[in-house]
């Protein structure tokens, strides 16, 4: 029996990595040693106080569903987080704790796009964005970016892309594929762009907290009217958790619990109590030590690439991922990474996942695992370049 699906399913592009991934699963049953930074999921399991946390609840008994909007004791301490990281006197109540960082874009996506309208993304960017904006009938103009503008939205670029059709922009600070970080001048000046044309800035601050060198400012320290999406993915290490959070302006906060109610009832209450204990300080301590791990890991793979001769023309100064031009070598991404899976046993995930501007041209590495194994990555990668080279040669 054959089915007819939707439209707006059929729209929607699958990871391709998801294919690599698969692929990359079959050689290590079958007995290859496998090294994997394709996935951008920390390598690091939840951390103890955390778990212990959530053990604790489940002693007792607390299973139920929690309020829409979240328990309010997790508000309350996302709320003073603001305060201890930022400095911001943040309202618990502008605080809607979700299921995971997508369901904070979920929501957001079907409060304030309607059929036919779009937000801005940078290309490259993370796929799910512009998908979710699909689902609810919306759009997305990618806007090519690159080197020049650290792979960011501007300003400037807001002005030369908006439309009668366009409601907002959603930018990533720090951002997926590329690791690059917004400044106060930055979140503040697309602030200004976004405003004057009567529409929404949204910031994607899932990676903060993974920077190095430096601290990413949060928009809300310029710009009160933006709605800004976390997760407790990946500096608080609890991706399989599933949690997440929107802050949003106070007058919006209604209208998301009308969704959430409608779309997922609440977020996962074990998860909501388990992240309770991410803001105390023996979790706290745990996770700087990781943020420092993966600095030395970019500090080593970052030179090393180049080395090898991948162009990286901007140093991410946070997440954990390297986005890189391969197109000194030859060929395309996808061919790239299937060629370098198979004969060198090392996954990384091709530029097609983030977009359409020079994706072919460009890889991205995950720096999840520890300096040892992305040493040997990088052995593996330096053998295999020759002989594709040789292949490719002019």
């Amino acid at each position: 029996m054959s089915f007819v699906y939707s439209a707006r399913s059929r729209a929607i592009e699958p990871f391709h990595v998801m294919a690599l991934l698969q692929r990359a699963n079959e050689l290590q049953a079958a007995g290859h040693d496998v090294i994997h930074l394709e996935i951008g999921e920390p390598d690091f399991t939840t951390a103890e106080p955390v778990i212990a946390a959530a053990h604790a609840a489940l002693d007792a008994g607390a299973t139920a569903y929690t309020p829409a909007l979240g328990l309010p004791q997790l508000r309350e301490a996302i709320a003073g987080f603001y305060q201890q990281r930022y400095g911001l006197s943040l309202d618990p109540q502008r605080v809607v704790v979700t299921p995971g960082g997508s369901g904070a874009l979920l929501l957001a996506s079907a409060l304030l796009v309607d059929p036919g309208k779009h937000w801005l993304l940078a290309d490259p960017g993370y796929p799910c964005n512009r998908h979710f904006l699909r689902v609810v009938e919306g759009g997305a103009q990618l806007v090519p970016v690159g080197p020049d503008t650290r792979y960011q939205l501007t300003a400037d670029l807001v002005e030369r892309y908006w439309d009668a059709d366009c409601v907002g922009a959603l930018v990533a600070s720090p951002a997926n594929p590329t690791g690059t970080v917004l400044g106060r001048d930055d979140l503040a000046g697309l602030g200004r762009a976004v405003q004057e044309r009567r529409g929404v800035l949204l910031v994607d601050e899932i990676y903060h907290g993974l920077t190095y060198g430096l601290d990413a400012p949060s928009v809300l320290e310029v710009d009160d009217k933006a709605f800004v999406l976390n997760s407790f993915s990946k500096y608080f290490g609890m991706t399989g958790w599933r949690l997440g959070w929107l802050v949003a302006p106070e007058s919006a906060v209604p209208e998301l619990e009308k969704l959430a109610q409608n779309l997922f009832i609440s977020a996962p209450t074990m998860a909501q109590h388990a992240a309770l204990a991410c803001f105390t300080p023996a979790a706290l301590e745990i996770f700087e030590q990781r943020r420092a791990e993966f600095a030395a890991r970019r500090d080593y793979l970052l030179p090393a690439l180049r080395e090898l001769g991948f162009k990286i023309e901007v140093e991410p100064q946070g997440a954990f991922y390297l986005y890189a031009d391969i197109s000194a070598f030859g060929g395309d991404s996808f061919e790239f990474c299937r060629y370098f899976l198979e004969e060198q046993h090392v996954a990384f995930t091709p530029g097609v996942d983030f977009g359409r501007h020079r994706s072919a041209e460009h890889v991205r590495f995950a720096y999840t695992q520890p300096v040892p194994r992305l040493q040997q990555a990088v052995e593996r990668i330096a053998a295999g370049l020759a002989k594709w080279r040789t292949r490719h040669a002019d």
